[in-house]
């Protein structure tokens, strides 16, 4: 079993779009450490859903929702949470300004 330390995903993405930051692949499983929520402008708002086998976006998949993140500020979650494959990872930011990273290992 081999494990890969690495960034995960990186996404700057349209506004009031969710979008996919992250998909594990197949025979695949993964650790989310930490995201990264950096914002480049105004104050905005942000989400981070984790949906199951790519499920469609459902409010009780996400553990993130509708948080401030100040004008040019940083948000960093440490999660350590237990992906399986094809478990997704989705983001969503009220404005365009937002960056958001996600950091891990892969475990194949």
């Amino acid at each position: 079993m081999a494990v890969s330390y690495k960034v995960l995903g990186q996404s700057i993405p349209a506004a009031t779009t969710a979008t996919d930051l992250y998909t594990v692949p197949a025979a695949t499983s993964a650790v989310c450490s930490t995201i990264s929520i950096c914002n480049q402008g105004p104050t905005t708002t942000v989400r981070v859903a984790i949906r199951p086998a790519g499920a469609a976006l459902a409010t009780s998949q996400y553990i993130v929702y509708d948080a401030i993140v100040s004008a040019n500020d940083t948000l960093f979650l440490t999660l350590g949470v237990s992906l399986a494959a094809t478990d997704v990872v989705t983001v969503y930011t009220s404005l365009d300004t937002v960056s958001f990273s996600l950091f891990g290992s892969e475990i194949a």
